[in-house]
């Protein structure tokens, strides 16, 4: 016996020897396995799909047919995690099966069961394997016995053949499981986002308006009790009073400014822009070219992105004009914040960069940020267009 040789990857197994090692032997097991798995598989890939089309003109057909899907996967897990065992093939796990609404009722969940693609191709590969389950035991039985001189070159050629199978039908899709990895990241980004800014209102109301609120009422207290006492201290408390009254209104006006803008909601970007680039420490010029009004989600978005970037540029460039331009190209939006400032911005530079670029990247959008030390500073941002027709208002339903 010669020693093992290193486990195989997931691309290239290890070279036959015509010493059996500890691989060659998986091999020889998992092709031996094979047959009363290739059986299994077979039988239960015929029954399912015969019951389900054969009892799909009664009720119970096609909701077994999606139980049988679900089932499926339990047997492609199953191969997967031979294959990783005994051929030593690291094939990913498929995203688990997404649910339907609760809106969309039993046959939205009906329908999601019977479309799943990973359900399918594990009932595919059980359904053809059983010839191939046949050979291979046959072929390794009858080689242990007769051939055993050549027999890791055998099972070297059909093992491959085996992870050639099991790559084609039993790993996920790299594209689209790289996508549902990608918006599931999204997902996270948008959650703690909301979070963040929901910690954010709650302490700017604890902290401002609501702590002057509570101030003004004993203050009004006060001047209550000297009412009839001292008139004139009175006054005076209530005059205070009303200044603080002013600056609460303010602040709670600012407070909603940051929520969500009237102007933007009554006039669209170009006047919401506009507002706040005559709150700029820096002038400011701004040019809005839309055909139209993007959908709401998407316009509000370009807009706290435009004002994280004015900021930046009161706080931190130094410059001494600033421009704003707004376009759509294609089925992009297009944002473009630039300054004549000093420049070397950075994505991790602790000016928000970086969470603006989440935030985009988030909603499928893109930001690029150049800025040489020295400047000018140009900040480009990409979000996807979407009209405003096309987005249905809050509580509606699809017919």
């Amino acid at each position: 016996m010669t020693t093992s040789s290193p486990p195989p990857d997931g691309d290239r197994p290890p070279p036959p020897r015509l010493a059996y090692d500890r691989w060659t032997w998986k091999e020889v097991a998992h092709l031996l396995a094979n047959l009363p798995m290739s059986v299994a598989g077979f039988v239960y890939a015929v029954v399912i799909v015969s019951l389900g089309a054969g009892l799909s003109v009664t009720v119970i057909g096609l909701p077994l047919l999606a139980l049988g899907l679900r089932g499926a996967r339990g047997l492609g897990r199953a191969e997967r995690g031979r294959a990783r065992r005994l051929l030593g093939v690291r094939i990913d796990e498929p995203s688990p099966l997404a649910h339907a609404r609760r809106d969309q009722g039993f046959f939205g969940r009906l329908w999601s069961g019977l479309k799943d693609p990973v359900g399918w191709r594990a009932l595919l590969y059980s359904f053809i394997r059983l010839p191939w389950g046949v050979a291979t035991f046959v072929v390794t039985l009858v080689s242990l016995f007769v051939l055993w001189p050549v027999l890791p070159y055998i099972a070297r050629g059909m093992g491959n053949a085996d992870r050639a199978m099991a790559r084609a039908l039993l790993s996920p899709s790299d594209e689209l499981e790289a996508r549902i990895a990608e918006l599931e990241s999204d997902r996270g980004v948008v959650v703690d986002t909301a979070a963040a800014d929901l910690r954010r209102i709650e302490r700017d109301l604890h902290d401002g308006a609501q702590a002057r609120l509570v101030a003004l009422a004993m203050g009004l207290g006060l001047a209550k009790e000297k009412l009839t006492a001292d008139p004139e201290a009175a006054a005076r408390m209530v005059d205070e009073a009303h200044g603080e009254v002013k600056i609460a209104l303010q602040e709670l006006r600012d407070l909603a400014r940051g929520i969500h803008p009237a102007v933007l909601t009554d006039r669209g970007l170009d006047a919401a822009l506009s507002a706040i680039a005559s709150r700029c420490t820096v002038p400011v010029t701004v040019s809005v070219e839309l055909p139209a009004r993007p959908a709401e989600a998407i316009e509000g978005i370009a807009y706290f992105t435009v004002s994280e970037l004015l900021q930046n540029v009161s706080k931190h460039s130094r410059a001494t004009r600033a421009s704003v331009d707004v376009w759509r190209s294609g089925d992009r939006l297009m944002l473009q914040v630039t300054d004549d400032g000093q420049g070397g911005a950075r994505l991790d530079g602790g000016t928000g960069m970086s969470g603006l670029a989440e935030r985009l990247g988030a909603v499928d959008g893109l930001f690029v940020l150049d800025s040489p030390e020295g400047g000018p500073t140009a900040v480009t941002a990409e979000l996807p267009w979407r009209d405003r027709a096309d987005v249905r208002p809050a509580g509606s339903t699809a017919r």
